[in-house]
């Protein structure tokens, strides 16, 4: 087996750098992994809460074994093995109409800006400051952190961005030329920023008023993470389009969008050589499978984090996690990583924590009291 020092020799011959790290994960298993040279970890990261049923969860293998064994890939050009049970799925999940298949979740963006132009004739998009959205040039363009998207503008998409949690604002941006507003109803990237019920509750008002699209993006919030298969359910709001990805495969790459009645691609008008593959929807049929079992435990393993770490004031919604440390936030994660944790730090110094959903209590504890003894050394 190769060590941490030789794969760090290949990238660095190899491969593009356009990625920071010093880990070399080969091996995972529930919420463990195990880096190259043999060292054990809690996965708090889970591929940035993509591995939401755990490393390898066994009903996923099997699904993805027993798909390949069968056929790996036929193209849209027909009609593919567990596609349409995991459509069914997405739209009773969602409470959608219909919904269509990326490969992640910038192509899921991209999609959803596709669909939105089209169905509603219109070219303007608004976005929100911190929010993200992906890397692709459409969703890049919506995606708001200056430092990853100006390099590379113009691109393409005529957008507005305004504050986040800020209803009067936005009033004043959209109107009758407005195709959709992009929202994640909690800021993952950022720090997991959960904004009041009534933001969300303007922007649906606001849509309602003008004839734009409410789009909302949860690509990280999704597929129970919160608590609930999506985090808008808990505001009791109803989005026109929703986008999928991350979580939704167990780490097979996978992506979705769905979207109200009298939103839907017609013919011709989007397509893709892999989204919806055979393997990919086996994998997300099992993963929804598992899900469905753990998912009433979310809220509470949730409430056992925010307990544990009540003092550091945490911002908790499921299994998904901030805390505010500023500038010491890296120190924090490479004194987690050197006791056995994984976590990362977010945007503007913000912890973030978004485990296998699987993860146990005693998992749970542990990984509090790592992170309280790293904050303790390094903060105080």
């Amino acid at each position: 087996m190769e060590k941490t020092s030789q794969f760090k020799a290949l990238d660095e011959r190899y491969y593009m750098p356009a990625f920071s790290r010093e880990i070399a994960i080969v091996k995972g298993e529930g919420s463990k992994v195990w880096d190259a040279d043999g060292r054990e970890y809690i996965d708090c990261v889970a591929g940035i809460a993509v591995c939401s049923t755990g490393h390898c969860h066994p009903a996923v293998v099997k699904a993805i074994c027993d798909q390949a064994h069968q056929l790996i890939h036929c193209s849209n050009l027909y009609y593919v093995p567990h596609q349409g049970e995991v459509a069914k799925k997405i739209v009773e999940i969602t409470g959608m109409h219909k919904t269509f298949f990326s490969n992640s979740g910038a192509e899921a963006t991209d999609a959803a800006l596709k669909l939105a132009r089209v169905r509603t004739g219109r070219k303007k998009f608004v976005a929100f400051t911190h929010g993200f959205h992906g890397r692709t040039v459409g969703s890049l363009a919506i995606t708001h952190k200056p430092a990853i998207r100006e390099p590379f503008e113009p691109l393409g998409i005529i957008k507005t961005f305004v504050e986040y949690g800020d209803v009067d604002a936005l009033r004043k941006v959209v109107d009758k030329e407005t195709a959709g507003i992009f929202v994640e109803p909690i800021q993952g990237e950022a720090g997991v920023i959960i904004p009041p019920d009534s933001f969300i509750e303007g922007i649906r008002e606001i849509c309602d008023d003008t004839g734009a699209l409410m789009i909302v993006d949860e690509v990280q919030t999704g597929m129970g993470r919160t608590g609930k298969w999506l985090a808008m359910q808990h505001t009791g709001v109803t989005p026109d389009v929703v986008t999928l990805a991350k979580g939704i495969a167990s780490g097979f790459p996978m992506g979705a969008i769905a979207a109200r009645e009298g939103l839907e691609f017609k013919k011709s008008e989007h397509g893709s050589t892999f989204a919806g593959g055979p393997v990919a929807c086996a994998a997300a049929l099992a993963t929804i499978g598992v899900i469905e079992q753990i998912l009433p435990d979310v809220s509470r393993k949730g409430a056992r984090f925010a307990e544990g770490l009540k003092k550091y004031n945490p911002r908790v919604r499921g299994l998904m996690i901030g805390i505010t440390i500023g500038d010491k936030c890296p120190d924090i994660q490479k004194k987690c990583a050197e006791q056995g944790v994984l976590v990362n730090c977010a945007a503007d110094g913000n912890l973030r924590l978004v485990p296998p959903l699987t993860i146990t209590d005693a998992e749970i504890d542990h990984v509090v009291r790592i992170i309280d003894g790293a904050i303790g050394q390094v903060v105080l």
